[in-house]
Formats: C-alpha cells, sequence, structure tokens
C-alpha cells in the first residue's frame, strides 16, 4: 500500500469511527435529558403528591450518573478521533502539496543572521521545518530545528539514519503518539522543568521526615482514644501544639514547594502517556535503544547501589509525583482541611515531592532531551516513508569537501513536478571542478537548484533521506547569499546586507570549516566594472581556501571566471546553464542542466509578457 492509500484508508476509518461516536453522542445528551425530565417527574410524585416513596429517586440518579460516565467517555473518543482526523488530513495535505500554511512553521527559531537558514527556506511559511514538524513538544521541535541548523557529527548522524529508518515503516507507532493526550505543545516549556529540576532545595531540618508521620500518628492515636474514653483531651492538646510548632517551623519551605510544584507536576503528567508508549515500544537501533534506557533509569550507577525506585521507568516516576501533588491539594477540600491538619498532611506531602525531586529532578532534563530527539526522529521518519523514493546518503569523513548527487530533486517540490539534475563538486580526484558557475534566463530553475542542493545537504546531515537517486557527501558547512534585503531600521542597503553575509561565508572558510557556498546573482548590486573584480576575487579566496560551490549569475561575463588562467581557477572551475524556449508566445522551461554558458535572455519577452512596453 502506497503512503497515499494507507494515509486515505486510515482517513475513512477515522471517519467512520467519528461519525459513530456522534450518533453515540448525540443519543446520549437526549438520554441524559430525558432522564433528568424523569427524575424531576418522580420528585413531583413523591416528595410534592407524595403518590410514591422517595425511594424511587435512586433508579434515575443512578441511570444518570452511569451516562455521565458514559458521556465522559465518548466525548473523549471524539476528541481523539478529531485528532486523528487532523493528523491524516495533514499527511495527505503533504503527499497532495497541501500542507502549505497548515503546520508549525517554526518562526521562533528564525534568525535572520543565520547563514543559511531564511535563503533556504528553512523556517516560515511554506519552510522545510514546516513540512517535517510532526512534534507535539517544545522539546521535539527545537531538537529537529538544531538538526537542520548545524551539522552533526558524522558517528552520530549515520546512528541517527539507523533509527530513522527503523522508525520509517511504524506509521501505527507514529499515529499512536500523534493521539497521545490533550494538545501538549503549548504546554510543556522544557527549560522551566529542566531549571525546577535542579533548583536550589527547600531546607526542611533534620529528621523533619519522621517527626512528621511521628506527630500525625500520635494526634490520630490521642484524639481516638479520647473519643473511646480512655484518656482525657490533655494529650492530644499536647501534640497539636506540637504539631502547630512543626508547622510554622517548616512553613516557609513547605510554601515554596507548594509554589513552585504545581506547573512542573501538570506539565510533566501531559508527557507521561508519551513516555509511556515509548517505553513499551521495542527497539533494534543502537540509538533508539540507548534512548530507551535514558527513559528506563539511570543506567551509569553501579547495581549495587541502585534502589527499587531507579529501576521504575520515567513515566512511572512521572505518575507517583503527580499523585503526591494530587494528594497535597486534596487539604483545600473545606471537609478534608480539619483531619488534613491533624495529620499535617501538606507538609508530608511536600517532604516527599521535595524529596522527589533531589533523587529525579536532574533526569527531568534527560527526559525531555529524550523525548525531543524521539520526535525529531520520528518527524524525519514520517518524511522518509511519505518519499519511498528518497534514499539515505553515504556520508564521508574525508576532509576534503565533496557534495555529488544524481537525480537532484528540490524537496519542497512534489516529486511529480521536480526535474531531476546530477551534480558533483569537489572531491579530490584530479581536475574535479570546485565551482560551477550557473547561466540562465530568469525563471529557469538557477536559484531553485542552489536551494535543492543546499536542502539536500541539510537534511544529509541531519540525518534524514534526501531527494535524490543517490548521494555521497562529506562534511560540509553551507553559506548561502540568495535573498539579502535592505533594511530601513538598521541603516542597511540590499548591496551592503549582501557583502555582510558574504563576509560570514568567507569566515568560515577562514576558521578552516569545510564549505558550501550557494551564491545567487552575486554581487548584483553595483556596477559591472565593480562587479566583475569582486566576483573573481571572492571565488577566487574561497576556493584556494578549499571550499567548493555555485555562483548563479545574468552577467554573463562573470561566466569568464573559469577560463582565468591556471594561477587562479583554471581547472577549477566550470559553466553550466539552464534553456529556454519560446511557444506560443509562452516562455517554456524544462530545468535541466547542461554543460557551457546559456547563449540566450528571456528577460525582454517576460516584460512584454506582463504588458509592459519594451
Amino acid at each position: 500500500m502506497s503512503p497515499s492509500e494507507h494515509y486515505r484508508e486510515r482517513l475513512e476509518r477515522w471517519r467512520a469511527a467519528r461519525a459513530r461516536s456522534e450518533k453515540q453522542y448525540r443519543l446520549l445528551v437526549r438520554a441524559r435529558l430525558g432522564t433528568g425530565l424523569a427524575a424531576v417527574a418522580i420528585a413531583g410524585l413523591a416528595l410534592g403528591a407524595a403518590l410514591i416513596s422517595p425511594w424511587w429517586l435512586l433508579a434515575p440518579l443512578m441511570v444518570l450518573v452511569v451516562l455521565v460516565i458514559v458521556h465522559g467517555r465518548v466525548d473523549r473518543k471524539r476528541s481523539t478521533e478529531a485528532r486523528a482526523l487532523a493528523y491524516y488530513e495533514r499527511a495527505l495535505g503533504r503527499l497532495s502539496d497541501q500542507w502549505i500554511g497548515a503546520g508549525n512553521q517554526g518562526e521562533n527559531f528564525r534568525d535572520p543572521k543565520h547563514v543559511y537558514a531564511d535563503d533556504l527556506d528553512l523556517f516560515g511559511r511554506g519552510s522545510l521545518f514546516e513540512m517535517l514538524s510532526t512534534a507535539r513538544t517544545a522539546a521535539g521541535e527545537s531538537t529537529l530545528a538544531h538538526w537542520l541548523l548545524a551539522p552533526g557529527d558524522a558517528k552520530e548522524v549515520i546512528a541517527r539514519q539507523a533509527s530513522v529508518e527503523e522508525l520509517r515503516g511504524r506509521a501505527d507507532l507514529r499515529e499512536e503518539l500523534a493521539l497521545i493526550g490533550e494538545d501538549i505543545r503549548a504546554a510543556v516549556d522544557a527549560k522551566v522543568l529542566g531549571q525546577w529540576g535542579v533548583q536550589e532545595p527547600s531546607y526542611f531540618f533534620p529528621g523533619a521526615r519522621i517527626v512528621a508521620p511521628t506527630l500525625a500518628c500520635a494526634a490520630a492515636a490521642t484524639l481516638g482514644l479520647y473519643f473511646a474514653h480512655v484518656i482525657s483531651l490533655l494529650p492530644f492538646l499536647v501534640i497539636a501544639l506540637g504539631e502547630i510548632i512543626f508547622t510554622f517551623v517548616t512553613r516557609a519551605s513547605v510554601l515554596r514547594v507548594n509554589a513552585s510544584v504545581t506547573t512542573p507536576a501538570r506539565e510533566l503528567g501531559l508527557l507521561a502517556s508519551l513516555l509511556k508508549r515509548l517505553e513499551i515500544e521495542p527497539f533494534e537501533s543502537e540509538r533508539l535503544v540507548e534512548l530507551k534506557r535514558e527513559l528506563a533509569g539511570d543506567s551509569q550507577r553501579d547495581s549495587q547501589d541502585r534502589t527499587a525506585a531507579q529501576y521504575r521507568t520515567a513515566s512511572m516516576q512521572i505518575r507517583r509525583l503527580t499523585r503526591m501533588v494530587e494528594h497535597m491539594q486534596s487539604a483545600k477540600n473545606q471537609f478534608f482541611g480539619p483531619i488534613a491538619a491533624a495529620l499535617l498532611w501538606v507538609p508530608q506531602f511536600a517532604m516527599a515531592i521535595e524529596a522527589w525531586r533531589r533523587q529525579f529532578g536532574p533526569r527531568i532534563g534527560v527526559w525531555t532531551a529524550a523525548i525531543g530527539e524521539f520526535e525529531a526522529l520520528c518527524a524525519m521518519a514520517g518524511f522518509a516513508y511519505e518519499r519511498p523514493q528518497a534514499t539515505f546518503p553515504e556520508l564521508l569523513e574525508q576532509s576534503d569537501p565533496l557534495f555529488e548527487a544524481s537525480g537532484l530533486l528540490h524537496p519542497l517540490i512534489p516529486p511529480a513536478e521536480s526535474i531531476g539534475n546530477d551534480v558533483s563538486i569537489g572531491g579530490i580526484l584530479p581536475g574535479a571542478a570546485r565551482l560551477w558557475i550557473v547561466s540562465g534566463s530568469n525563471m529557469s530553475g538557477k536559484s531553485t537548484l542552489l536551494r535543492a542542493i543546499g536542502l539536500n545537504a541539510v537534511l544529509a546531515w541531519a540525518g534524514a533521506p534526501v531527494t535524490c537517486s543517490r548521494m555521497r557527501i562529506s562534511p560540509l558547512y553551507i553559506g548561502a547569499s540568495m535573498r539579502a534585503n535592505d533594511s530601513v531600521i538598521d541603516h542597511k542597503s540590499r548591496f551592503y546586507a549582501e557583502i555582510e553575509r558574504l563576509r560570514d561565508i568567507v569566515n568560515l572558510s577562514r576558521a578552516g570549516k569545510p564549505t558550501l557556498f550557494l551564491l545567487d546573482e552575486l554581487l548584483s548590486g553595483t556596477n559591472s566594472h565593480d562587479r566583475r573584480i569582486g566576483a573573481e576575487a571572492l571565488v577566487h579566496g574561497l576556493v584556494e581556501r578549499g571550499a567548493i560551490g555555485l555562483v548563479t549569475t545574468h552577467d554573463l561575463a562573470l561566466a569568464q571566471i573559469a577560463e582565468m588562467p591556471e594561477k587562479t581557477l583554471g581547472g577549477k572551475a566550470i559553466n553550466v546553464h539552464f534553456e529556454d524556449h519560446l511557444e506560443g508566445g509562452r516562455m517554456l522551461f524544462d530545468y535541466r542542466l547542461r554543460p557551457g554558458v546559456v547563449t540566450r535572455s528571456n528577460a525582454l519577452e517576460l516584460m512584454r509578457a506582463v504588458g509592459l512596453d519594451v
């Protein structure tokens, strides 16, 4: 079954389930209304007219209790089905190129000063992040964004590839993770949780955890003996005085625990179901097994020092915390409050919560990081599943930069509409080109080629499959200058913004990092004379420092850079181009790379086509 067929089959199944739930929901609403009316009628007959026994009221009340419980379950089921419908509708949208604007665009990760993020459409509407991200937590989104913004270590990325390949076919697991619990993306803040886990501990005097239950038991015992007429009330009053003193001494610490735990406990509780699902899933790849181990407890300690609590999984530990918080807050009940005061209920649970935080708080960061990494891997696995033709690149550890791809496609263009091209830049073979100068007319595909190369390099070093039939790639730091904009606020012209970005790219190569530069319409904001001199000097410096890359241009004078003498770029640069042709008054493009320099331009034809007098 193809991804599209699979998604449609699941969507229809969930639609049928939603229709059944809606029918049940409406029936239950009517049943509750009818039962309520019946209860009113019976109350009138029993209490008003005294025609029947008041005990008859128990029947509609019991039925109403059952209906409320069932109604709540059906309502929760409807919410799950609504999330499932949205999940599969968005999945089908990705396959039919209708996903733009429907997902999380990652605007909070945008950095205009990043050396390639804006130029390659990593974030924003219609971005790579919007297409990839299915994460439900902030940790998952942050992890995925981090992987896209910087190349990973080769061994780490290879481990991610194995994990993504294992998760690629687990559509059922991805569905379950998408449907567990309520919407947790807006709720869970991994940074706040981590800070709470390692914050300065609240102080309780030594022995407080022994004194509190001792006083509570003594109060319960003396009060019970008093009511049994065995002893006088005096012993209980003495114990109560001790409890008052204990409460006063621990008051500040108890208030601090109570004030700080509510939000972390609620947010961790939202993660518990997600953690539990991952803990029971069997994995084989090394990194997934390691992530599962991190959720199971501290594997670094010596086995002789482990306690039973340390063998508990993360979800069990979190559920224990949430139960303690619920018990502590139950003291707010006006009926239970006096009993809770006598039992030192709140101080005892505050000390238990603080003990939990001291023991497991440092692991909260590990748990949220593991969840974030797993969600990022699942996002890339979903992309791999939906693009069956996508392949994992061969990651090379050589220091000499290389980008080699066959059938290269733009990841954001539907495969049916995209044209593949072969690209080979860099490498250690004699005569290997380190610079491509791409010429061509407007709209012929030059910028798209640069973005296709850049995005596939980003995917490769994030651990995802790439939209090529084959790819070999060495570690590369990408630098792109494709979308320089002027800024009135910063008092910068477009040209100045461009040369600032070029400086950042040059600094990458100066730092000795293997650099892939992607320069669109290089130095187009200045005159032809300065442009020629500046462009020659710039690309010469980059190539001589070991960088590889592409430069697009309309200025055919720049194409002569490839013909420079041997002492400069001779033999290291080649010209390639895209073509177009006019047919029936329309400009047509085939988007296929050809060797050499383009021989015609379409600027005047395009100007006339939009109605300009040229």
